[in-house]
């Protein structure tokens, strides 16, 4: 099987974007990380190239950041936040995951990209699953909020582009990553365990695939050095850790990587769900409490591949590097 020709990654200096450029260069993949503006730490590395807003960028300095380009893989883009600041949120979700994806798929293309790699999310298939029922590729699309609907209309954008331009795409639908300088829940969250803050989680017993950086990566890794769609079509996937985690396991295992022991305590999930609701956090109760699995099998099976790192060692990993970066504010 042979390595691809240059890769252009966007969102380089992103969560995800490090996890993966970091395996790339590892693997010696030809690479070109696209980021907004370079900081301290990209600004010394050669294969970082500042770009702007890929929503107002010239089409010429698109051009030029996509020149020799093979595959492009697509992780910028407006992340899912809480409580977001912006004025009208369904327009920033949309200028920044479907506007900027529909602008770079039609550049990559017309550079003769072979392959458009974009990074979506289990979101677009709804927000909760029945224990034992997980979600598959062929599940009917189900956004329940603006970012899931930007996510899901970037997708059906590519699918256009695809069959205009004869690019196949591939998108990944991924839940929930952890990993090493991630930021908001997760990052809350192993600040309430190192404060010893009560968790009121020790009675849910639910079941959330989860997805570690640095698998994220490695699957990545697994499309590049695979043969690509065939040409005009779309191919989603699913993929995630080995197995689903329970919200209290979740805690637990966090707690394990931090060497601290988490105060769980038990209240019936139900009434969590109304305490929540009584202060407007009803969205974050059901994350809590409800199940949301993805069958990440086809993924395996299609592309050879398993996912190499435990959650314990991506939690320890994660530790490590919260001891050298700032507490998050809850």
């Amino acid at each position: 099987m042979t390595l691809p020709e240059l890769v252009v990654l966007t969102g380089a200096d992103g969560f995800a974007g490090r996890a993966a450029c970091g395996h790339l260069r590892e693997l010696r993949m030809p690479l070109r990380g696209l980021v907004r503006t370079l900081s301290t730490t990209s600004a010394a590395r050669p294969d970082r190239m500042p770009v702007g807003d890929l929503t107002t960028i010239p089409d010429g300095g698109l051009a030029n950041a996509l020149r020799g380009v093979h595959t492009v893989v697509h992780l910028a883009g407006r992340a899912h936040v809480l409580h977001d600041a912006a004025a009208d949120a369904r327009a920033a979700f949309r200028a920044d995951n479907v506007v900027a994806t529909q602008r770079l798929a039609r550049a990559a293309a017309a550079s003769g990209a072979a392959h458009f790699v974009f990074a979506s999310s289990v979101k677009v298939n709804g927000e909760t699953t029945l224990p034992d029922r997980a979600l598959r590729e062929n599940d009917p699309p189900d956004p329940r909020d603006d970012y899931a609907m930007s996510k899901w209309e970037a997708e059906c954008a590519l699918a256009d582009i695809a069959r205009d331009t004869g690019m196949p795409v591939t998108v990944l639908r991924l839940p929930l990553m952890y990993g090493p300088g991630v930021k908001g829940n997760v990052a809350r969250l192993t600040d309430a365990i190192v404060r010893g803050m009560p968790l009121p989680f020790a009675s849910i017993d639910n079941r959330r695939s989860v997805l570690g950086a640095g698998n994220f990566a490695s699957a990545l890794a697994a499309i590049l050095q695979h043969p690509a769609p065939m040409p005009g079509t779309v191919a989603i996937w699913f993929v995630a850790d080995a197995a689903p985690v329970s919200t209290a396991q979740w805690v637990r295992e966090i707690g394990a990587a931090l060497g601290v022991d988490p105060r769980l305590l038990p209240l019936p999930p139900a009434l969590l769900q109304f305490l929540c609701a009584c202060v407007g956090r009803a969205s974050l109760a059901d994350k809590l409490v409800e199940s949301l699995v993805v069958d990440g099998s086809a993924f395996r099976e299609a592309h050879a591949w398993q996912p190499p790192r435990s959650m314990a060692d991506e939690l320890a990993d994660m530790a490590r590097a919260r001891r050298t970066t700032p507490a998050s504010p809850l």
